[in-house]
């Protein structure tokens, strides 16, 4: 018998929209919508409010916390959209780890839109280009074998939509 559970990581960089995406995309699925940020710890929070961006280290324990809530929806074979940067390749690979099978769905965006759309955003502890700057430094796009992109520009529902119709059509990854 197959599965028809899906594990989601909605990906992309401040301002790109992956909060609204993830909950729209999960209340499609009939999904748990999970808030990466919501994860973080509280150095890191206090770290990005302050205008200091996170590095690799600051990470490590955020991501392997997300990994294991995937693998925890995986075991259960339940259904989860997981908002949460992702910006490096290895980031990813350690998310699925928690579910090799895991779908990404990439937020695109161009700097002046990010820019424009932090600049209006309010009760967010991401603050400052600076920031921005930084996690545009640190993306590695994922190829489209990896992950299904879309622009931040399109409409969240034509964005949900776009992505759904890829579910039925994408093969899922091995977890090999």
């Amino acid at each position: 018998m197959t599965s028809t559970s899906q594990r989601i990581l909605v990906m992309g960089v401040s301002g790109s929209g992956k909060t609204h995406i993830g909950q729209q995309l999960a209340s499609s699925l009939g999904a748990t919508f999970i808030d990466g940020d919501d994860h973080h710890s509280a150095a890191n929070v206090a770290k990005m409010a302050s205008g200091t961006p996170l590095n690799d280290d600051d990470r490590q324990a955020w991501l392997a916390t997300l990994s294991a809530l995937l693998e925890s929806y995986r075991t259960r074979d339940a259904s989860v959209v997981v908002a949460c940067s992702g910006l490096k390749r290895r980031y990813r690979d350690r998310l699925r780890q928690g579910d090799g099978e895991l779908r990404i769905l990439y937020l695109e965006g161009t700097p002046d839109v990010l820019r424009e759309r932090l600049a209006t955003r309010a009760g967010h502890f991401f603050k400052g280009d600076d920031m921005l700057a930084s996690q545009l430094a640190d993306l590695e796009p994922p190829l489209a074998d990896e992950a299904v992109t879309l622009s931040i520009e399109l409409p969240p529902r034509v964005i949900v939509e776009r992505f759904c119709a890829t579910l039925s059509r994408q093969p899922q990854r091995s977890s090999s």
